[in-house]
Parts: C-alpha cells; sequence; structure tokens
C-alpha cells in the first residue's frame, strides 16, 4: 500500500509508527468508545491499514516502532492470522467495526484497553508480554483458548455478552496458558465463562466480578491449575460454577460471595486439591454444593452460607474455622442425600480435637452412632435406642451410674418394705435391702444376698426387671468402652 492512498487520519498514524509515538483522536479523556459509530474519517482507520503497518512498516534506525493509537474507528477486519507482530500493538479506547482474528498470530504485547469490539477471534494467539483487555466491551464472544501468555491477561471491569441464542461460551479461555496473573476483577459476563484446562502460574482474581447465566454453567473450571489463590471476594455468580479437579495451592477465597443456582449446583469443587477455602459472610447459597473426594488443608466455612443440599463424601480437611458448638456443624453431615458417610463424622471429630475441644468430639461421634442408627433394621434401631437411651453409646458414662443409682434406690426402698423370705431361715445372712438390690443389679459381683432370698409376687416381678435391666446396663457399658478403646 502506497503512502499516498491513505487518509488524513492513516497517514498520521503511520508516520507515528517508526517512531513509537502515540496518536490520541480523543476530543476527551472520558470520551466512550460506544459513540464509535459517529466518528467521521478524520479519526477512522482502516484495518488494512494496521496489517501493513505491522506487518512491513517504516522503520527509523534508533527508534522502536509501536502502533499506539486511542479514540479511533476501526473499520474492516483486522486480520493477523498466524502473523508474527514484532511491534507493541496498543489499540486503546477504539471502536471496532469488525470482529479482529489473531489465531494463530504471535504478539510482542497487546493493549485493547477501554476499546469496544463485537469480539475477538484469538484461539492459540501467543503473547510475549501481557494481554490488556481492561474495561473492554464485547457483545459476541471472546474466543482465546490455547493461548499462551507469557505475562499476564488483564480483564478488569470488562464486558463480555454475546446474541442472545449464543451456544458457545461467551469468553472461552480453555486450555489457555498464562504466566502471571489472569486479572478479572469487576468483569461482567452474560454467559458462560470457560477456564477448563487453563493454567494460570499466579492468581485468577475474580473480585466483585458479576458472572449471569441461570440455570447453566457460569464459570466452567475444571481442572484448572493456579500457581497461587483463586480470589472471589464479592463475587456475584447466577449459574453453575465447576471447578473439578482444580489445583489451588493457596486459597479459593469466597468471603462475602452471592453464589445461586437453584434448581441445580451453585459450586462444584470435588476431586480438587486446595489449601484454603474460603467461604464465610456472604448470602445463603442458592443450590447444592459438592467438596466431595476434596484435599483441603484449612476449611473457613460459615454454617450460615451452607445451602439445603451439601455433597461432602470422602472429604478431607485438615483445620475448621470458625470454631463454633457442633450442633451448627452436625447439620451439613445430613443434607448429603440422606446417605450416611462414617467419613464425614470422623474428619468434624478429628478437627475439634485439634482444637482441644474433646467434648465437641463426643457429641460428634454420638450423632454419628444416632445416624447409623437411621440405616439399620427394627432389631438394630431398637438396640440403638437402649444404648442411646442408657449410656448415650458409651459417650455418656454418667448415664449408666444415673441409672444404677435410681434403680438402687427403688428396689432399696421396695425390699426394706417388705422384706422377702429366706430360702433357708438358719442358714440365710441377715437381709440388707440396699445390698439385695446391688446384688440384683451387678451382674458380676455377689454380695451372698441374692441367692439366700426368695421374692414373692410383685417383689419377684421387680427383682426379675432389676436383673435383666442390670445385664443390659453391664451390655451397653462394656459396648461403649469397648468402642471409646478402639477409637483411641
Amino acid at each position: 500500500m502506497e503512502i499516498n492512498e491513505l487518509t488524513a487520519a492513516e497517514a498520521e498514524v503511520w508516520q507515528a509508527f517508526p517512531r513509537g509515538a502515540a496518536v490520541d483522536f480523543r476530543t476527551t479523556q472520558d470520551e466512550t468508545a460506544a459513540l464509535g459509530t459517529d466518528w467521521g474519517d478524520q479519526r477512522t482507520l482502516r484495518a488494512a491499514v494496521l496489517k501493513a503497518l505491522l506487518l512491513d512498516g517504516p522503520e527509523v534506525s534508533g527508534e522502536v516502532a509501536a502502533l499506539k493509537v486511542a479514540g479511533a474507528r476501526i473499520t474492516g477486519v483486522l486480520d493477523l492470522r498466524y502473523a508474527t507482530v514484532e511491534s507493541v500493538v496498543r489499540l486503546s479506547h477504539c471502536h471496532f467495526d469488525e470482529v479482529p482474528d489473531l489465531s494463530g498470530a504471535s504478539l510482542k504485547y497487546l493493549n485493547l484497553t477501554g476499546s469496544r469490539l463485537p469480539g475477538l477471534a484469538s484461539a492459540r494467539v501467543r503473547v510475549d508480554g501481557g494481554l490488556r483487555l481492561t474495561d473492554c466491551r464485547f457483545t459476541g464472544p471472546v474466543r482465546l483458548g490455547g493461548a499462551q501468555i507469557a505475562g499476564a491477561l488483564y480483564l478488569e471491569r470488562a464486558e463480555v455478552t454475546a446474541p442472545e441464542g449464543t451456544e458457545r461460551p461467551v469468553l472461552q479461555l480453555h486450555q489457555v496458558t498464562v504466566g502471571e496473573d489472569l486479572c478479572a476483577s469487576r468483569l461482567r459476563t452474560q454467559g458462560e465463562v470457560r477456564l477448563n484446562g487453563a493454567s494460570v502460574s499466579g492468581s485468577l482474581r475474580l473480585e466483585d466480578a458479576e458472572l449471569r447465566h441461570p440455570g447453566a454453567f457460569v464459570l466452567n473450571a475444571e481442572a484448572l491449575e493456579v500457581g497461587a489463590n483463586v480470589l472471589g471476594r464479592r463475587l456475584a455468580a447466577h449459574g453453575r460454577i465447576d471447578l473439578r479437579g482444580a489445583r489451588i495451592p493457596g486459597r479459593l477465597d469466597l468471603l462475602y460471595s452471592r453464589l445461586s443456582n437453584p434448581d441445580g449446583t451453585a459450586l462444584r469443587a470435588s476431586s480438587c486439591v486446595i489449601g484454603e477455602v474460603w467461604l464465610r459472610g456472604g448470602e445463603p447459597m442458592r443450590g447444592r454444593l459438592n467438596l466431595r473426594r476434596s484435599q483441603i488443608e484449612h476449611l473457613n466455612l460459615d454454617p450460615e452460607m451452607l445451602p439445603d443440599q451439601v455433597r461432602l463424601l470422602d472429604l478431607t480437611y485438615t483445620s475448621l474455622t470458625p470454631h463454633v458448638p457442633p450442633e451448627l456443624r452436625l447439620p451439613m453431615l445430613e443434607r448429603d442425600e440422606d446417605t450416611f458417610d462414617p467419613h464425614g463424622y470422623e474428619q468434624l471429630t478429628a478437627a475439634y480435637r485439634r482444637t482441644g475441644d474433646d467434648d465437641a468430639a463426643r457429641r460428634v461421634q454420638l450423632a454419628k452412632q444416632r445416624h447409623h442408627r437411621t440405616t439399620l433394621p427394627w432389631y438394630g434401631r431398637l438396640w440403638g435406642h437402649v444404648q442411646d437411651a442408657t449410656v448415650g453409646y458409651g459417650f455418656r458414662p454418667m448415664r449408666a451410674l444415673g441409672w444404677l443409682l435410681s434403680l438402687l434406690a427403688v428396689g432399696s426402698v421396695a425390699f426394706a418394705l417388705h422384706t422377702p423370705p429366706a430360702l433357708k431361715a438358719d442358714e440365710a445372712p441377715q437381709f440388707n435391702p440396699f445390698f439385695y438390690t446391688l446384688d440384683l443389679l451387678l451382674p458380676v459381683i455377689s454380695f451372698g444376698q441374692e441367692p439366700a432370698f426368695a421374692p414373692q409376687g410383685w417383689q419377684q416381678a421387680l427383682a426379675y426387671t432389676l436383673v435383666l435391666i442390670g445385664w443390659i446396663l453391664a451390655t451397653t457399658v462394656v459396648a461403649g468402652v469397648t468402642r471409646t478403646v478402639s477409637r483411641q
């Protein structure tokens, strides 16, 4: 393309390019690119001209060429497919009439800050520096699948939507590789954000982001790998977040977040390896929470944020905060599709024991036995109720003493009022109602009272009852002690 074919605006950019000088067509610094369709020829650039500059533009000895344009309207398709661009590209606050196609291109640095675009086709693009899409407005899908970005990817305050009925993800970042952070604070999307298989060396930042795709995937990030944290404080997600198989060595920070997918799963973080999960301070989650088979070092979980359905099968964690009574934690173990998961109770018990709260640990174990009782046949449930009522499955040993003292008092009074006749009056010891009752209650120890006297009538029925209850107490105490010792 010859220089004399250029418009005045294009000629200005052409002359500035070899020196790396910036050309700003904006009339005010706060001008929005949404008005770009009204910009005239004095600030309109053809995409073909920009392509010619980037691929075969003029050079000046001792200067570093760069395309730095602000506030221009770009017509036509900026087609750089599989091209190698050696200069910096900064097209900020520009209005693109057509979707730029950078698929397979190799770039040094790309900055589209504040621009308005009908979409972006950049699958498998390679950027040696950073890719900045801050404050951009996309009215169609952004395709960055398989991109390799050596620096950071900036999507702060960007907005990505797509025409009604678009089935593909509006923001495609699957298999992307980012050498630093992926910064998407205050990102706004309408549709699916796909991050499955992505690798981010730094942190994924989603603070104050609003992601909307009700009833479907809003963030699909299966097998995501980050080098540090996933930061989503005050995140508002309307749809399903899927982090299955993710590897997050730092924090999954969802403090003050609002997660909603009422008819399905709101957050799935199953089969993950995560350093810390922070889920506190926000509204109650609407939809299921799935943490099955995950390994979490520290779980910072507010019981008030838990939804009605929680999936915790085979979840492993080392510590749990905040420290609250077990009665506030136990409901989450009973919401897993009404299944009995002993592992969940053991994890919660271990968490309380690590903090030195043995009483809370015993209450969790008692709740475990009661939940397990509901899975047994009728005779097992009956025996379970007996164990529960008498000694609390061994976790309430003082109950046995209470039962013993109460029955001892009843028997002592009953037999003191009516002394049972002796079997052999000349050989029988002096009757003692207290030790006679104790002889009936204790199946192993004998004080010589019980074999020497033969109660009759209602006293005989009372004696049989005391013997039976004594055996039940002894059996349940032994079972409880055995369970406690084996657990230690």
